[in-house]
């Protein structure tokens, strides 16, 4: 496409998106998207599912509009709990628990909002301008990823959990054996066979990421404070600063613009997902970290990389769903439906069929990017009050929102005892210093882990060497292997520094 037809094209879309009508409606979607967002479990695909039957008698364009409003306003809801009372609003936002609670509780959670908003507003706006400028050649390289490639590139975000798990390798791999152990719950969807269900109906269908995400945080991070003992000196309120120092400038501005990177490639590769980019920024932030011994208590790179990655993968999973009509995430699932649904397929044609919804959808992200930004910034003083709350109420709200958004889901009470069954189970986990970030991510990325390992292998009738003839694959395993020993002499180094000091004090 020439740069007059994109320019055109894009005229259009403005005109579109901005009209009084349309611009009410993607408005709308910001808000409710950040509503949604802040409440535990509640993610951009239950919104989205849950107002599809009430958008039918709506204009396309209109629809989705409302629908992308949405996707982008929950993306940055979802960590406004994270940050402030360490409670996701979904999977992806799991990750700004890590270090924007700790920054809250030092008073900076006006800073860590900010820099959130900051972060959401650059990955999705760049995320947004890659699906504007070359969409159909954008597409066309996911083409390059097969099953070997996509498992590869799980083993690589799997690697990069030694790094979010201290100095414990040890208790970073029990975590994660038990996030893989809860991904093979349920019955095998190529052998019929039924995976540590014990008899157990409500655990056939598996246990849902939503699900995994509020049990191991929300309601483990409820219980967690029930047994801390009243009024520690450690807990801060935060205060209303919301601007940025120079030297928090400084220490954000590479990691917004390498998450976004990050993201935006993740969220290309269907199936993959804001999830997967969000805790894959986060162990890129930390290994490119000039204070590595920051993470965990409020490092804010560690917050910038991954939540500009978060809204990047956002928008660039639209990629494969407009281009090619493959959904690269659960939001964009629900909206392949939503498509079927008026009667439009998404794919290399939707663009020269339904210009005037394709390019008002693209034209309404941009949108949306600035509204969020004007309505959410201006609030954040209200939502750092939030930490006012004294702690007893704090967590009766929490583990009621907790339980609500478990029922909604299905509708099902066994949600509500497996998440308050994974909450207690995080809670043990957290008194023996096992980090629970491990165990998150085995439990998303392990179905994806085992579907792609057997179609590599049913590719190459058993045979792993396919690894070593798929070029990219092969890359992705020798980065792993300059990761693992950048790991390991780091421990020795570590050991030796140590074993000198225990010498120097005798």
């Amino acid at each position: 496409m020439d740069l007059t037809s994109l320019i055109a094209n894009m005229s259009a879309g403005f005109g579109v998106a901005l009209s009084p009508d349309k611009l009410v409606f993607g408005l709308l979607g910001v808000l409710i998207g950040t509503a949604v967002g802040v409440l535990p479990g509640l993610g951009p695909s239950v919104a989205i599912a849950l107002l599809l039957p009430l958008t039918f008698g709506l204009e396309p364009t209109t629809a989705f509009i409302l629908f992308g409003g949405i996707y982008y306003g929950t993306m940055y809801g979802g960590s406004t709990t994270s940050i402030l009372i360490n409670t996701p609003g979904d999977a992806a936002a799991s990750v700004s628990t890590f270090e924007g609670y700790p920054m809250a509780k030092k008073g900076l959670g006006g800073v860590a909002l900010a820099t959130s908003a900051i972060g959401s507003f650059i990955g999705g706006t760049f995320a947004t301008f890659m699906l504007m400028l070359a969409a159909s050649s954008l597409a066309a390289a996911t083409l390059w990823f097969g099953p070997p490639e996509y498992f590869a590139m799980m083993v690589l975000a799997l690697a990069m959990v030694t790094g979010m798990a201290g100095r414990s390798l040890p208790r970073a791999l029990l975590a994660l054996s038990i996030g893989l152990g809860l991904a093979m719950v349920g019955i095998d969807m190529q052998t019929g066979a039924n995976r540590l269900t014990f008899g157990v109906q409500e655990l056939y269908g598996g246990i849902d990421i939503a699900l995994g995400a509020v049990g191991l945080f929300a309601v483990g991070e409820a219980l967690w404070l029930i047994a801390a003992p009243p009024g520690g000196a450690t807990e801060r309120l935060p205060t209303n600063r919301l601007l940025l120092t120079l030297d928090e400038w400084r220490r954000s501005a590479i990691p917004w613009l390498r998450g976004t990177v990050v993201g935006f490639l993740s969220g290309l590769l269907p199936g993959t997902g804001a999830t997967f980019a969000t805790f894959l920024s986060y162990g890129v932030e930390r290994k490119f970290s000039k204070h590595p011994e920051q993470f965990g208590k409020g490092a804010i790179e560690g917050l910038a990389g991954p939540e500009a990655a978060n809204n990047a993968a956002a928008g660039a999973s639209m990629v494969p769903l407009l281009a090619l009509g493959i959904p690269g995430s659960a939001t964009t699932a629900i909206m392949l439906v939503a498509f079927q649904l008026y009667g439009l397929q998404p794919g290399p044609t939707l663009m020269e069929t339904n210009k005037d919804l394709v390019w008002g959808l693209i034209a309404s992200l941009y949108v949306a990017n600035v509204l969020l930004v004007i309505l959410n910034l201006p609030l954040v003083g209200l939502w750092v009050q939030l930490l006012r709350i004294p702690k007893g109420l704090l967590t009766a709200i929490i583990l009621v929102f907790s339980t609500v958004g478990a029922y909604s889901l299905q509708g099902s009470l066994g949600d509500v005892v497996i998440v308050w069954l994974l909450g207690i189970a995080a809670f043990l986990l957290r008194r023996f210093g096992v980090p629970i970030a491990p165990v998150l991510l085995g439990l998303v990325l392990g179905p994806m882990l085992e579907q792609d390992l057997r179609r590599t292998l049913a590719m190459s009738s058993g045979d792993f060497g396919i690894f070593l003839t798929r070029p990219i694959a092969l890359g992705v395993f020798a980065l792993i292997a300059v990761l693992a020993v950048y790991r390991l002499v780091g421990v020795l180094r570590l050991r030796k520094a140590a074993a000198e000091a225990r010498l120097a004090s005798t």
